[in-house]
């Protein structure tokens, strides 16, 4: 089976080597011309554009879209679609939200090209070695992709979610509930750091990770983390948000369902990207007014 790669960034290239290594064909694209030399050592071929990359014509193409998410997917789902043939399957695996899903799967519907929506979980290593997988889209075609979700992923580690849309939705809540699960961990060892003893957080992370209720592969990197990084002082306490959670507490507001945990922990994120800090400077400013109390200045 070959498959076309547009996108072989960390998660691409992970996908592509992969497949290689289940004998499956390999052709790629990708605007760094540098990670053609990669794919090509993998036994892969690489191809300048998106035209060239698609003009061999096959039985039937499948393409295998892993883009950021938003319009450079959006765009590039409909370039594809327009350059495909009726019957072909267009993947879309990145972190895509679902509604831009859904309006894709319309698009080449339209153009009678079978659009399959994957939310992928595990990481650089998973997509390397063996990665989960939430699939939406029509039965009929997922059926006839199973062996490839079986090649990529770990064992019971993919699903049919059912329509066009429900893979990257569920890939949606996976991710919020990522979120929870980082920051309490974050919260746990914050508390530990400030305690009166003197945790080895290593070591405490290794022994929360045989037989505790906790255990997990989050833990086993919190190790890895205080193994490589002790302190952690040359690192800024800034936590990006690619989206996911956000897309997950506006899906919680839309349908009116309480989410706490995953909310508090996308506002801790944003908080740690406020460098102004306006409202802590407020409250403290506040405090001095009514109460006299000090105000710590800015050095």
């Amino acid at each position: 089976m070959e498959i076309a790669m547009i996108g072989l960034g960390k998660m691409g290239m992970g996908i592509a080597e992969n497949l290689l290594r289940h004998r499956y064909q390999v052709k790629g694209f990708d605007i760094d011309p540098n990670v053609g030399n990669a794919l090509l050592e993998m036994g892969g071929d690489f191809y300048p554009d998106i035209d060239s990359l698609l003009a061999n014509k096959m039985d039937r193409q499948i393409v295998w879209l892993m883009l950021p998410a938003g319009d450079l997917t959006n765009n590039t789902v409909m370039d594809t679609a327009n350059k495909l043939s009726e019957g072909d399957i267009l993947i879309e695996a990145g972190n895509s939200h679902y509604q831009d899903s859904l309006n894709n799967y319309e698009y080449c519907q339209a153009k009678g090209i079978h659009f399959i929506d994957v939310g992928t979980s595990g990481g650089v290593e998973g997509a390397r070695h063996g990665a989960c997988m939430m699939i939406g889209g029509e039965q009929s075609i997922f059926n006839n992709l199973r062996s490839l979700f079986t090649d990529l992923c770990v064992e019971n580690g993919f699903i049919h979610t059912g329509p066009a849309g429900s893979g990257h939705y569920l890939k949606m809540v996976h991710n919020g509930i990522e979120y929870g699960m980082m920051q309490s961990i974050g919260e746990g060892f914050n508390l530990l750091h400030h305690s009166p003893y003197d945790y080895k957080m290593a070591e405490v992370a290794h022994v929360f990770n045989h037989g505790s209720v906790i255990r997990s592969w989050l833990m086993a990197l919190v190790e890895k983390i205080y193994q490589e990084h002790g302190e952690m002082t040359e690192v800024a306490g800034i936590i990006p948000s690619s989206g996911e959670g956000k897309w997950t507490v506006e899906e919680a507001l839309r349908l009116r369902v309480n989410l706490p945990v995953i909310t508090q922990s996308l506002m801790t994120r944003f908080a740690s990207e406020d460098c102004d800090k306006i409202s802590e400077k407020l409250v403290a400013l506040l405090r001095n007014q009514f109460g006299g109390h000090a105000i710590v200045k800015d050095e």
